[in-house]
């Protein structure tokens, strides 16, 4: 009979390393299932840069649906009807950015949510791989809720300032579960360049652009497209 063969010493450090590897992405995702992550790679070395780090966690009840609302509408349209990649958005993507001009991006919020929390900033193709796996897996074990509430906390609204709470603290002076409709769209207009707009006294481009996200973001509501996070009334 043929016995199944022993690992050499030389070979346990390369199996170690390898079930590491597999297993520490699934570890990470179950363990942010129930726990806020504490800080995330960004936030590190925007601090060690000087920006500061105002980080304050908030359940999603305690978010304006508002926000909920406007972030879907600006960032993810088919948030809760797909799962994880929006196909139709990478293409038109894809197809807007060999036409040169600004570049667009298509990844949805599940992927921005995996890239925020477990990866570092940039667009190698290493960090995109990475970001494919961890999206399958936030998808896998948190569902669309824990995803859009980790989403919202801890994106960076301004330099320095993470999630919807410090967010709103810092461009309205209020709590995040009392912003309403026009506050939300502001700082929805402001995520693709959170360091560079203003949203309590926006320019032109972010009023135009908050006015539009303003618009979708009663669609979202009307229409239920929020429905996985927030149950129409």
């Amino acid at each position: 009979m043929f016995g199944v063969p022993k690992l050499g010493r030389r070979s346990r450090p390369f199996l170690i390393a390898f079930l590491v590897l597999c297993f520490l992405p699934i570890g990470g995702v179950l363990v942010h299932a129930l726990i806020p992550p504490p800080v995330t790679i960004l936030m590190v070395q925007q601090a060690l840069g000087g920006k500061g780090l105002d980080y304050r966690w908030r359940g999603l009840n305690d978010i304006s649906p508002n926000l909920v609302y406007s972030a879907i509408a600006a960032e993810d349209a088919r948030f809760c009807s797909h799962r994880g990649f929006d196909i139709e958005a990478i293409q038109k993507a894809l197809a807007h950015n060999e036409d040169g001009g600004r570049v667009r991006g298509g990844s949805t919020i599940s992927q921005q949510t995996a890239k925020n929390v477990f990866l570092w900033p940039g667009r190698d193709w290493i960090r995109k791989g990475l970001e494919a796996g961890y999206t399958v897996l936030i998808e896998t074990i948190w569902g669309k809720r824990r995803t859009l509430e980790v989403y919202l906390n801890v994106a960076e609204w301004a330099p320095g300032v993470y999630g919807a709470e410090a967010a709103a603290r810092h461009w309205f002076g209020k709590s995040a579960r009392d912003l309403t409709p026009q506050q939300a769209a502001r700082l929805a207009a402001i995520l693709p360049s959170p360091r560079r707009y203003d949203a309590a006294t926006p320019g032109p481009y972010v009023r135009r652009r908050a006015a539009r996200i303003q618009a979708s973001a009663r669609v979202v509501r009307n229409e239920g497209l929020a429905a996985c996070v927030i149950r129409p009334r």
